[in-house]
Formats: C-alpha cells, sequence, structure tokens
C-alpha cells in the first residue's frame, strides 16, 4: 500500500495574527466569502471586516444557521456562487469550519478556516462531519484538498471558553492513541494510504506536548493568560491533532464519541469530551495495552475535567439496551473500530464502555 501526508498549504498561528487575515487573503481571492454566527461576529467582526477591506477585497457575509447539515451546506453554497465568491472563509468553531470547507469544494473556491476556538481538529483537514436538523450524526465526507490557509489568533482562543480548550485536548488526546491501533493492521488513514514516519512522529509529539503541558495551560487559560503552554497546546489541538488524525488513522474513540452524538442525553456535550470517553472505552477494548499507560491517561483526563464515567456525560444509570444501539454500529460494516488487530464486537463495545465506566470511578477514588 503506498503512504499518504495530506496537510493544509499554510498554517499561521500567532497573538493577534487575524488582524493579518485580508493581507492572506488578497493572495487567494477577490471576493471572500465569511461564514460565522452572531456570537463570532460580535467578537471578531470588526478585526476581520477591517482587515479585509483594507487589503482591498469585497466581503461577502453568511450567517451560519446553527448546524452543519447538507441543507446549510446547499444554502451557503447558492450564496457563494450567487455573489461570485472566489474564497470561502470559515470564522468560529468546528461546524462552521466543516461547512465552509464544503462549500469551497461545491463551488470550486479557495478554501480558508479561522477556528476562535481550539475545541477540536477540524481546521486543518479535508474532512467535514454532517449532522442533522436535530444533531444526530450522519456520517463525515472527506475532500480532495486541505485548506488553501489556516489562521489561528491565539489571543481569541485564549480568551474564548476554557471548557472548548478542554474539549480541544479530549479530541487531541485521542490522536495517538487511535494512530498506535490502526498501525497495528496497516489501515488506511483518511488520506488513502498507509501512515507515513511524519504522521505517527506527529501524532505521538501531540499526544506528549499534552502530557507535557495541558494541565499547565488549562491553569493558565483560566486567568485568561496566553503563555508558551497555550501556544503549544493550540498547535496541538488545531496542527498536530489535525495532521495525526487524517494522515495517521483513527479506530473506537472517535467511533464512540461520534456515536454518542445521537445519544438524547449527550446533546449538550461537546465533541472532545464524547471522545475522550471513547478514549478509555477504547483502552479497555485493547487486549494489548499497557495498564500504567491507560490509567496515566485516565488520571490526565480527570486532572483536566474531561468526562471518564457515564455520569459525566449525562448516562448515569443508562441501560445495557440503550448502549446496545452504539455496540450495534461499531460493529458494523465500514466502521472504525475494524481498525484493530483483533475482530470488534457489538458486546465487545458495550462491554468496554461499561469498564470505562468502572475504571473512571476507579481513579477517581484514588485521587480523592
Amino acid at each position: 500500500m503506498k503512504s499518504v501526508l495530506i496537510a493544509p498549504r499554510k498554517y499561521v498561528q500567532g497573538r493577534g495574527i487575524l488582524k493579518e487575515l485580508g493581507s492572506y487573503l488578497k493572495i487567494l481571492g477577490r471576493r471572500p466569502l465569511v461564514l460565522w454566527d452572531e456570537c463570532v461576529k460580535g467578537i471578531v467582526g470588526a478585526t476581520v471586516l477591517e482587515s479585509i477591506r483594507q487589503a482591498g477585497l469585497e466581503p461577502l457575509e453568511a450567517m451560519f444557521q446553527g448546524e452543519a447539515t447538507l441543507q446549510e451546506r446547499e444554502r451557503v453554497g447558492q450564496l457563494a456562487r450567487q455573489h461570485a465568491a472566489d474564497i470561502a472563509v470559515g470564522l468560529g468553531g468546528g461546524k462552521i469550519l466543516d461547512v465552509a470547507k464544503a462549500v469551497a469544494v461545491d463551488a470550486g473556491l479557495k478554501m480558508v478556516t479561522c477556528p476562535t476556538i481550539a475545541s477540536n481538529d477540524s481546521p486543518t483537514s479535508a474532512a467535514s462531519v454532517w449532522y442533522d436538523q436535530q444533531g444526530n450524526f450522519v456520517n463525515f465526507e472527506c475532500w480532495p484538498s486541505n485548506p488553501d490557509l489556516v489562521l489561528v489568533d491565539s489571543l481569541i482562543i485564549a480568551r474564548g471558553p476554557v471548557r472548548a480548550f478542554v474539549a480541544g485536548m479530549g479530541d487531541a488526546l485521542s490522536t495517538w492513541v487511535e494512530t498506535e491501533a490502526a498501525c497495528k493492521t496497516r489501515a488506511a488513514n483518511l488520506a488513502g494510504g498507509r501512515p507515513t514516519m511524519a504522521a505517527v512522529a506527529l501524532a505521538r509529539l501531540c499526544f506528549d506536548t499534552l502530557m507535557e503541558h495541558g494541565l499547565e495551560a488549562k491553569r493558565d487559560l483560566q486567568c485568561q493568560a496566553l503563555t508558551p503552554a497555550v501556544e503549544k497546546v493550540i498547535e496541538a489541538n488545531v496542527l498536530l491533532s489535525g495532521l495525526g488524525f487524517e494522515s495517521g488513522g483513527l479506530a473506537t474513540a472517535h467511533m464512540v464519541g461520534n456515536l454518542l452524538s445521537n445519544v438524547p442525553e449527550c446533546k449538550r456535550i461537546m465533541h472532545g469530551e464524547k471522545v475522550a470517553f471513547g478514549i478509555i472505552t477504547q483502552l479497555c477494548l485493547d487486549d494489548e495495552i499497557d495498564v500504567r499507560q491507560r490509567n496515566t491517561i485516565v488520571d490526565f483526563e480527570i486532572a483536566a475535567g474531561l468526562p471518564v464515567t457515564f455520569a459525566d456525560i449525562h448516562l448515569e444509570g443508562l441501560a445495557r439496551q440503550r448502549l446496545d444501539e452504539i455496540g450495534t454500529a461499531c460493529a458494523g460494516e465500514g466502521s472504525l473500530c475494524h481498525n484493530h488487530p483483533f475482530p470488534v464486537t457489538a458486546d465487545d463495545v458495550v462491554d468496554a464502555m461499561i469498564a470505562a465506566d468502572a475504571l473512571g470511578h476507579e481513579r477517581k477514588r484514588l485521587r480523592s
């Protein structure tokens, strides 16, 4: 099998870098479509619009309607075509960015992502995750190319919700755990080949960065302080995790995390928080896992404030029968759970979720 690594054309991260957005956009085109919501516009709108206009460009604004659906993709795409946009710029969280990326592909535009929170690794990826109008996970779709530009203003992220930043650590923490599993089976990555040595190294660097600087970065963010630790974890959450998951591989952690989106009690749980519980599920599923490493990961999640028990994701007392729906999907054809070097059944996944809950409670008691 061929080895494939994919990545954005340019990644820029720094304090106040959003003021330079226009100078980067004018290299790509003349008519940027800016997709954001009222909240994001209220925070960065003046800076963004001034930067674009100072660069001599004419922006077209589109207001995101709340969910990454195929209908929203079509609506924004029609706006882009009607107004002859040549760049799609997503400003905000992962769902906004995912729609902007799809619009860029559909309409043949340049693709730009500007995350305002570091809650997941969507900004660098050539993929979009789709939901229905009720917020249920539908599927994910891979694009022919990654963004032309990823611009990350670390000051905006440092002033954002700490919970979103911690959720991003949950998403990023899965990168090495899943890449390591997928490499054992030579499973194809989302780029359509085997992981390169670079992808595996980046996935490991992501994990090591979080373990070394994650808790310090959270502490600093609680004071709204933008420190070297925060900058390093932003890079881990956005760049290292994005390159690692896409060119490394995925497995049970993301499969469980995505499917939890369809459980009504989990609707208010962020993607990275659901993936964090998925990580522990995967660790309890793997018969080759090092127990000390597993416990270290669980202890890190507890210290960071990530979910490690059913109670943490609002599923305390959930009947096994309801977990069976997740188990059945995980065991189905095309599931990411089949990227392990052992067969995975529905019962295996349900048992691993129950074991993950028990392990989470045990590690919490040991810390108290």
